[in-house]
């Protein structure tokens, strides 16, 4: 099998498709550190949500909640990996990056951070109880 195309900011192309097979082929093509990262990310999910909802789509994992939409994505940019909390200005308290989307707010993680999973963990659970994005 050949190496997954990496995208501007080394953000892996995988081809859209629901459940959890894309998102792991998504997650095994991170380059370097970043694959770490976000199998943590996917794993502090499913213990959060047990019933979350999977999808590659626009080359991005996304997680959500049948009949709610998608409340999280991640995306690989050169110097961090990027967690989009699709309603987090609804969240307590609100992730720290904010976004040109008014609802949107973003949470980065680089190499070396040493991020709070519990906090991380607390919005996941928030994000998957309200209404999420729906394309």
């Amino acid at each position: 099998m050949s190496e997954p195309v990496l995208l501007s900011g080394g953000n892996p192309q995988i081809p859209k498709g629901d459940g959890a097979a894309p998102v792991a082929a998504y997650i095994a093509a991170m380059p370097g550190w970043k694959q770490a990262v976000g199998s943590r990310i996917d794993a502090l999910i499913v213990a959060a949500v047990p019933d979350v909802r999977k999808a590659v789509k626009w080359n991005s994992p996304l997680y959500g909640v049948a009949g709610q939409g998608w409340f999280l994505g991640i995306h690989c940019l050169t110097r961090y990996v990027k967690i989009a909390f699709f309603r987090g200005a609804a969240l307590e308290p609100l992730p720290p990056v904010g976004s040109k989307t008014p609802d949107a707010r973003y949470l980065h993680i680089h190499e070396d951070d040493a991020w709070d999973e519990a906090q991380f963990t607390a919005w996941v659970k928030q994000a998957a109880a309200i209404p999420g994005w729906v394309p």
